[in-house]
């Protein structure tokens, strides 16, 4: 089974406010240099811990190959050592094997209780069985119970199967000493396995005792083999000084006594607050380079708890370890090595580097990951962050007033509940939920309201608490002005529902054309101006007006359009948005393949803009090991023409990178479905049929008498004959008790949010 995964090769080659609102911190990006801030000017380390243990059981000899294949050229494998009852050693991420391995599976009424540096620890412990046992009956399993298991099951190794990769060439090798003083006490010595048993000494030695680091020094003789000081969190008590690990920090000339360099929490060196955001840097770093100490920072995981600075993107951690304008660390320790490696090895340091990619980027409500969509500072954000195009899903008022908003249902984009619950509807042709919609409201009472972040992930993935209502809502003339005034590239417009507005007495086709001739955008070919929607008679209102490109929104998968249907498509728009599963079929969130969607409507001229890319972890499948670059540069390979983003930043980011180009100093590999794991077979969605692309003609808009109050819009309702219903279902417009008491829950929540 190792054998079929180390087939994974394949995925990548290694060539060497308001209100109080917290306002997010730019990061420092240094300009282009010749010379790292290291302290030899090196390249930064890259340290993979256990191995890709982010994918991986922990020191899984698959992880640590793994690691090599994915990683930049000169990777080096971490091992945290522990030791049998007959003074073996084998790598395994702590002293306690009950969470790491199967052994309390094997022996379940065998858990002891040990006490490790003044602290009692309940569970199963290497020094309680022979060698034999260890490595042949013990397994390794995932650790992290979030991280997918498939792979559990993984046989423990040994140093000795780690000097070598799998062509036999030398490894970089780190062998952490944890424990050493509690391994004495039990008459098991560390350092005699080290200078009597391995044949090669590793090239880094590291440990959190200062006690084994200054007997072991001397008895090194000739060897190049580094000594690294190991912090561990700044409370904790260093078992040889009695001393806290933070005032060991603060004494660097003492540890350069016996140490070439340290290990810190990341913490140590850019701190972060409760709320998650980056505090000023120490001086650790520099202070540490002065005494010609190597700083080699730990606790890199895409898949941990991110400072909200970052965007849930962990490269830009990374980047803010290792590129900014005042030091580099010389190392970093990550259970996500290929992470570390796209930072250091081809993303840029300047957001302004010269563009490599050229598909456009084009926001998703603004960056809307950062801040409350389609408001003024997202699409601030989303142009800063190099958005080619900004985007607005354009909602009516009752009396007619365009803005932009993702869907008309405001209850979870904005405060509405708070204020309007007793006008919490049913509207079947828009959505199966009750909602407070737009076209319900007077604009006057939507300003009233404040924008709300959405979150699509729960616990350490909600977004920025801090900027939750940050911002202010943009009509559609106020959005195209700031498209103007900031010489963006382009917008797109985005056209929902127009036929039951029409039912309703509201023209959004007819506003958003006026709206565009007021901006005098209909007339120009300097900004392009995207007209985008699900309705194929929408696009055709558009159609005489050749500057603008029509897009038609495809809400369902597919896995690919015969040519007639793509030809039929080519009649209404020039391009198609289609979602991520359009193109990559997904089972037990792995990928199974690809579908043939690109190609079919590329045969058909027409351009394929693919979306929604989140940076959460939680929104990517398996193969794109945590990474949004990953899923980025899959879809870059399969030649799609736009990245539509709630991160605008990170598309940018890859754009102007040498993540893809020959002869980078790393190259972020597409995922390729079925070799990090084959999942079982799943059907793919559907062919595009004539049904999901041609709409009935738009009714003619009726007589507006929605603003005349509040109780009517709500009252109940049948849709008029001239407004089309949905294809397998009738429109109704009830208020009813249980939505009433949905909102006010939402409202409480809220209110004490």
């Amino acid at each position: 089974m190792i054998g079929q995964l180390l087939l994974c090769i394949f995925l990548f080659q290694t060539i060497e406010a308001k209100h109080g609102v917290v306002p997010m911190q730019p990061l420092p990006i240094q300009l282009p240099q010749t010379k790292w801030l290291t302290l030899t000017g090196g390249q930064p380390e890259v340290v993979a811990d256990g191995g890709y243990s982010g994918f991986f059981p922990d020191s899984s000899q698959s992880a640590f190959d793994f690691a090599l294949d994915t990683s930049i050229l000169g990777t080096i494998l971490y091992c945290n050592l522990h030791f049998t009852k007959d003074n073996d050693a084998f790598c395994v991420p702590q002293i306690n094997l009950q969470n790491s391995t199967n052994i309390d599976e094997l022996f379940p009424k065998a858990a002891k209780t040990y006490n490790v540096n003044g602290r009692d620890i309940n569970g199963y412990f290497g020094l309680d069985y022979n060698a034999q046992i260890i490595f042949e009956n013990v397994t390794l399993k995932q650790n992290i119970f979030t991280r997918q298991g498939v792979f559990d099951g993984a046989p423990i190794v040994g140093p000795f199967q780690l000097l070598e990769d799998k062509n036999g060439k030398p490894t970089r090798l780190w062998l952490n000493i944890e424990n050493d003083l509690f391994y004495k006490q039990h008459k098991i010595s560390a350092e005699s396995y080290l200078l009597d048993q391995l044949k090669d000494l590793p090239e880094f030695i590291s440990s959190p005792e200062i006690g084994f680091l200054t007997a072991l020094r001397p008895k090194l003789g000739v060897s190049k083999t580094k000594l690294i000081f190991t912090l561990l969190g700044e409370n904790e008590v260093e078992p040889t000084t009695n001393q806290t690990y933070a005032s060991l920090a603060k004494n660097l000339a003492m540890v350069k006594s016996f140490a070439s360099g340290i290990v810190v929490p990341k913490e140590y060196i850019w701190p972060v607050n409760k709320a998650r955001v980056l505090q000023p840097a120490t001086t650790l770093v520099q202070d540490a380079h002065k005494e010609g100490l190597a700083v080699y920072a730990s606790g890199f995981a895409n898949d941990n708890t991110l400072s909200y600075n970052y965007s849930f993107d962990p490269a830009r951690e990374y980047l803010q370890f290792v590129a900014n304008s005042q030091f580099s660390v010389d190392g970093v320790l990550s259970e996500f090595p290929s992470t570390a490696s796209e930072a250091i090895g081809c993303l840029p340091h300047n957001q302004n580097a010269s563009r490599a990619i050229k598909t456009l980027i084009i926001s998703h409500n603004g960056a809307s990951g950062d801040y409350p969509g389609s408001t003024d500072i997202a699409y601030q954000k989303a142009i800063e962050d190099g958005a080619d195009i900004i985007d607005c899903s354009v909602q009516m008022s009752s009396d007619g007033i365009a803005f932009c908003s993702d869907r008309a249902d405001l209850m979870k984009t904005t405060t509405a509940a708070t204020l309007f619950m007793d006008r919490s509807v049913n509207v079947a042709v828009i959505q199966s939920a009750d909602g407070i919609f737009s076209f319900n409201l007077a604009w006057s009472e939507i300003q009233s309201l404040r924008p709300q972040i959405e979150s699509f992930f729960e616990g350490d993935l909600i977004r920025n608490p801090a900027n939750k209502n940050s911002g202010n809502f943009v009509t559609l003339s106020e959005f195209l002005e700031i498209a103007k005034t900031k010489a963006v590239t382009g917008v797109l417009i985005h056209i929902q529902n127009a036929a039951y507005l029409a039912s309703k007495g509201l023209d959004i086709v007819g506003s958003v054309s006026e709206a565009l001739t007021n901006a005098t955008l209909d007339k120009q070919s300097t900004q392009k101006v995207l007209i985008q929607s699900d309705d194929s008679s929408v696009l055709l209102k558009f159609k005489d007006n050749p500057t603008y490109e029509r897009v038609l929104y495809l809400q369902e998968s597919i896995s690919g359009a015969p040519s007639q249907v793509a030809q039929d498509v080519k009649k209404y728009a020039d391009a198609v948005f289609i979602h991520r599963d359009a193109i990559v079929v997904a089972s037990d969130n792995f990928a199974f393949n690809f579908t043939a969607t690109v190609p079919a409507l590329h045969a058909a001229n027409i351009s394929v803009y693919v979306g929604v890319l989140k940076n959460e972890f939680e929104n990517l499948i398996f193969d794109y090991l945590s990474d949004p670059y990953v899923e980025i540069a899959t879809f870059y390979s399969q030649s799609v023409d736009g990245f539509v983003t709630d991160y605008p930043a990170t598309a940018n980011l890859f754009a102007r990178s040498t993540c893809t180009s020959d002869g980078a100093l790393y190259s972020v590999q597409p995922m390729e479905p079925g070799f990090l794991y084959e999942p079982e077979k799943v059907a793919e969605p559907p062919l595009l049929s004539i049904a999901d692309v041609v709409d009935p003609p738009l009714p003619a808009v009726a007589q507006n008498t929605t603003s005349q109050s509040a109780d009517d819009s709500a009252s109940t309702t049948k849709t008029p004959a001239s407004a089309p219903g949905p294809k397998s279902s009738s429109t109704s417009v009830t208020s009813t008790s249980s939505c009433i008491l949905f909102a006010a829950m939402v409202a409480l929540l809220n209110i004490y949010a």
